[in-house]
């Protein structure tokens, strides 16, 4: 067996152990009350083992990051499957360093997901080992992206607490116009969550039909009047094509359901080749996280936030507090050196400048801004509780959109690490 395949095995195993821990987590919390034991008992001897286990996922995933390193030669962060796997690792290394403070074992039951979520993002694009371009063959490549990463992860162990204190303090019971603001918003969050699950549900089920549509599209350049070149596009659709790219005709069609064409065509502003099947995409993710958010709403029976609320009774919401501070405060510093400082080092070895206003660039600076208002807002305005909460899960939602939005959608000299 050699080392490449040994990285997919330990891997495999990660994500599975990390799966299980989260079941056992999540035992540890609901099942205190049918346990046969006093609440307390039940919680650590669950939660020790629950620790355990995800300890023993994290080995694995550190196997799988040495080994790929030691078999591709290079470190394995250079595209999206690699970066994505590496940052669900940091999680899991931020949940254990939070979790070793606080021994807080609910953590584990909204921080491990993310590490869940993000392994099987990264399983969305390919997995072969790829040369290294030019640009990232660099020292700054070992640095920047593992620093800016670990900094991120710290940011995903602040939004689960963040989150924690929202599901906890809310008054889900309330009739109060404030209070049912916050009831959406809370509601809105989990439903934007699910979307992200149904986006994976949907890419795998798919993927394991076998689905393809194709369709070609001319275009013409003109270099003179009267002359052109005319060259021919095709675009490939891993899911039932809802929106077909602009301008474009159907070279082979998989009917779904009944469907035998498309909806109806991207419009014109959706020029690029394959800005069609981004949009087909988010509308499939938005579907069959509607589908996904409404079967969990059926089977709760009332709001997934009420639901979730109880599951939080006894939790002291200071520690909440704390751990969402504590995180970002860790991670804070650790974004700055790699995203901002040795980014900006790297870029003028590899572009000879230090900022060109790249939208990855402009990104990383509206993550740093975002985070630095948090400190700043926290520490000299006194904004705690609620406030701090409601700051640190938007601020994920800013890393997640600097992370995939600006991969995969906004083109740019960063877009290497978004090829597929």
């Amino acid at each position: 067996m050699s080392l490449l395949d040994f990285s997919s095995d330990v891997f495999i195993a990660a994500f599975f152990l990390y799966s299980g821990s989260f079941m056992l987590y999540t035992i540890a919390i609901m099942g205190r009350k049918w346990s046969g034991r006093k609440p307390e008992e039940h919680t650590a001897r669950w939660g020790k083992i629950a620790f355990i286990v995800s300890s023993l996922g994290l080995v694995c995933h550190l196997a799988y990051f040495f080994t790929r390193w030691s078999g591709s030669g290079h470190i394995p962060v250079s595209n999206m499957y690699e970066f994505m796997t590496f940052l669900s690792m940091m999680v899991m290394v931020a949940f254990t360093v939070i979790f070793s403070i606080y021994r807080k074992i609910i953590l584990g039951v909204f921080a491990v997901p993310i590490s869940i979520i993000v392994m099987a993002y990264a399983a969305v694009f390919p997995q072969e080992v790829q040369p290294l371009i030019p640009s990232l063959k660099s020292i700054y490549l070992n640095i920047h992206v593992t620093l800016a990463a670990l900094g991120e992860s710290f940011f995903a162990v602040g939004f689960a607490a963040g989150l924690m204190y929202l599901l906890r303090t809310v008054n889900f019971s309330s009739k109060e116009k404030s209070d049912r603001k916050q009831q959406r918003l809370v509601e809105f969050t989990l439903f934007s969550i699910i979307v992200i699950i149904g986006f994976l549900g949907s890419v795998f089920a798919f993927r394991g039909a076998g689905y393809e549509t194709v369709f070609v599209r001319s275009n013409v350049t003109i270099d003179s009047p009267g002359q052109g070149d005319s060259t021919i596009e095709k675009v490939s659709y891993k899911m039932p094509p809802i929106v077909a790219p602009y301008h474009s005709e159907i070279e082979s069609f998989q009917p779904f359901l009944g469907m035998k064409e498309p909806l109806f065509e991207a419009p014109s502003w959706m020029n690029g080749v394959n800005a069609g099947r981004k949009f087909n995409t988010v509308l499939w993710s938005l579907i069959s996280g509607a589908i996904l958010y409404g079967i969990l709403r059926l089977a709760a029976r009332k709001p997934l936030g009420r639901a979730i609320h109880p599951v939080l009774d006894g939790i002291d919401e200071n520690d909440l507090d704390e751990i969402t501070y504590r995180a970002i405060a860790i991670g804070f510093p650790i974004f700055t050196l790699g995203a901002l400082i040795f980014a900006m080092i790297w870029a003028q070895v590899a572009w000879g400048r230090f900022w060109g206003w790249d939208p990855k660039e402009v990104w990383a600076l509206v993550t740093w801004l975002f985070y630095s208002a948090y400190l700043h807002l926290r520490l000299a305005r006194g904004w705690q509780g609620r406030k701090s909460a409601w700051l640190a899960v938007l601020g994920f939602l800013v890393v997640m959109f600097t992370l995939v939005g600006v991969n995969l959608v906004i083109a740019g000299l960063h877009s290497y690490a978004g090829t597929d």
